[in-house]
């Protein structure tokens, strides 16, 4: 079996080393940060604690099936949707639910949603088939021609939303299906469209404790199948010899050697600093990056009667707001706000009698020194925000910390700050970012800026597909 070396401890870097060291490879893995999970991770003020990353998990069994055992809770509402003219659209998990409840919203649309719904179940099953279990170039041999056409290829996001909906509230709602992958629904393709099947098939479920519990509980798999993890101990370099990786060396200046080197970095910064690749820079760079984030993170006093986990506020010029992002290299001065409240389903995330509120927004990725606006001014705008769609928080903020693109690609060495890599941007998105071998041999691409994309269900299935490839390309340890 190889020697096998994991860059990166974010949770594709985690499952990919827990399944090779299953799988008999002797594993090492390198972290640069002092702990484990990547963005998986959180912040902790006065009693308060906030997710950094994801706030719920979706395909919950992806983590099951690793031996995760960990109990999870199911909020009543996947989310709670509340329009510029004030209407709401709660999301209910069962299908039918949702239909009634669009139906509340838009007479006449619930027929529509079920339809929608309906094809969201055909992409998804299509994916399942494809994106979600092998390169995206070399789908495995069970794949169908007609799958191809089942993601709807030759549409936008908006595109598809047009199809089904004449309510433009609704098409804000598929639309932002988009922001699942750091990207724009008038220019993503159609397929990400099959997210809400998972949605209300599978549900959306939160880890009791915080969600960087599921960090934890994969660290402690990873010692038990016999990985060595190395913490504070960055990567300087992927070194190879001629067409095939050697090992890497440490910023310590120490060379380790290795048959299998699995990159959980972001892409660009892989060909920028660790191995050096212009021709391959300069395709990723052709793309654009993805999205970036602004979290303003919360201390919130007192109880909000009836709110949910989370909830997105829609702007009320979803397409302004979205080529101020894309196009104009700007934070949007009309800006959609999800608010995350993990102390509505756990008390431990606040001290009693309080709340931990999660706000995101979605802004470029880019240096904020650069924005036309000073990051304190915006951290206000978003509450005037929040404000103005009936959530005033004035008198009773305790604080409200930033966490900025600077820090994402501080942190994390995310290129300009961009959460997911690459933005989609056309049809032939999906096919254009990275893939999951990379241009020598032994070196592979895991995590949320490689095949098959961001979010948690997504790297851990890009761990996946790595952790196969290396097995048939690695069948035994070479001589």
């Amino acid at each position: 079996m190889a020697e096998v070396t994991v860059i990166g401890g974010g949770v594709g870097g985690m499952v990919c080393a827990l399944l090779l060291a299953r799988q008999g490879h002797e594993v090492r893995l390198y972290e640069r940060l002092p702990r484990l999970g990547g963005k998986l991770a959180e912040h902790r003020r006065d009693g308060f604690t906030f997710s950094l990353g994801p706030t719920l998990l979706t395909m919950p069994d992806l983590f099951r099936t690793l031996g995760v055992r960990r109990e999870l809770v199911e909020p009543e509402l996947l989310c709670r949707y509340r329009f510029a003219d004030g209407t709401v659209l709660d999301a209910r998990r069962d299908p039918e639910r949702m239909v009634a409840e669009v139906e509340r919203l838009a007479p006449g649309e619930g027929r529509s949603w079920r339809a929608f719904h309906g094809w969201a179940l055909g992409c998804l099953r299509a994916a399942g088939r494809t994106a979600f279990t092998g390169p995206l170039l070399r789908p495995p041999g069970e794949a169908r021609l007609s799958d191809l056409l089942a993601v709807a290829p030759a549409r936008t996001l908006d595109g598809l939303a047009r199809r089904y909906f004449r309510d433009a509230r609704l098409r804000q709602y598929v639309g932002r299906y988009a922001t699942y992958a750091g990207s724009s629904p008038y220019r993503a393709p159609a397929a990400l469209g099959c997210v809400p099947a998972l949605e209300h098939g599978q549900g959306a479920w939160y880890a009791p404790g915080g969600m960087a519990r599921l960090a934890d509980d994969l660290a402690l798999l990873l010692e038990a199948a016999g990985v060595r993890a190395f913490l504070s101990e960055p990567v300087a370099a992927v070194e190879a010899r001629g067409s095939r990786v050697t090992g890497v060396r440490l910023e310590s200046g120490e060379r380790v050697r290795a048959d299998v080197v699995v990159a959980n970095t972001d892409a660009a910064s892989l060909y920028e600093r660790l191995l050096p690749d212009r021709r391959r820079l300069r395709r990723i760079a052709r793309l654009g990056p993805s999205s970036s984030a602004l979290l303003l993170l919360a201390g919130v006093e007192g109880r909000t009667p009836g709110l949910p986990h989370h909830s997105v506020l829609f702007s009320a010029d979803y397409e302004r707001e979205f080529a101020d992002i894309f196009d104009r290299g700007s934070p949007p001065r009309d800006p959609t706000v999800y608010v995350g409240c993990s102390a509505v389903d756990d008390g431990s995330q606040a001290p009693s009698g309080a709340e931990n509120w999660t706000l995101l927004v979605n802004v470029p990725a880019r240096d904020p020194g650069r924005w036309p606006i000073r990051v304190e001014a915006y951290r206000d705008l978003v509450l005037e925000r929040l404000a103005e769609r009936g959530h005033d928080l004035a008198g009773r903020l305790r604080f409200a910390d930033v966490f900025t693109p600077a820090d994402l690609r501080d942190r994390y060495g995310a290129w300009d700050g961009a959460i997911y890599g690459t933005a989609h941007r056309g049809r032939l998105a999906p096919f254009l970012r990275p893939g999951n071998r990379g241009p020598r041999r032994g070196l592979y691409l895991v995590g949320g800026s490689a095949h098959p994309g961001g979010g948690l269900p997504m790297v851990t299935m890009g761990a996946h597909i790595v952790a196969d490839l290396v097995t048939r390309d690695f069948p035994s340890r070479p001589q």
